[in-house]
């Protein structure tokens, strides 16, 4: 993971696993930059593996959190991994982020 700060903006990339194994320390990393009023925290989803529900309960803390303290949490590069349980889920809406969704690559035509 890799943090960079300027006060009260926070940008992190998360990388790997976030599930139930790494929770605490995924807690920390995610609501630490928050505690200050009107902070923003963005989240770069790209380097995501795997999200199961404990993950996904600590993006919604953090969502939380950050609207309790008139801050914002950006999520952006979501992964596959993301993407999959945020549109099994239909989540998209509840964070409000911009969601790219990858396309197939264009097949040639048979002629």
């Amino acid at each position: 993971m890799t943090t960079t700060a300027a006060a009260p903006h926070t940008s992190l990339r998360m990388a790997g696993e976030m599930t139930i194994y790494r929770a605490a320390e995924l807690k920390q990393l995610l609501l630490e930059p928050l505690q200050q009023p009107g902070a923003t925290l963005e989240v770069d989803l790209s380097g995501v593996t795997e999200l199961d529900t404990a993950g996904l309960q600590l993006l919604i803390l953090a969502k939380r959190t950050a609207r309790k303290q008139d801050g914002q949490l950006r999520l952006m590069g979501h992964s596959p991994a993301v993407l999959n349980v945020f549109d099994l889920l239909n989540l998209a809406a509840y964070f409000g982020d911009d969601l790219v969704i990858a396309q197939p690559p264009p097949t040639s035509a048979r002629h």
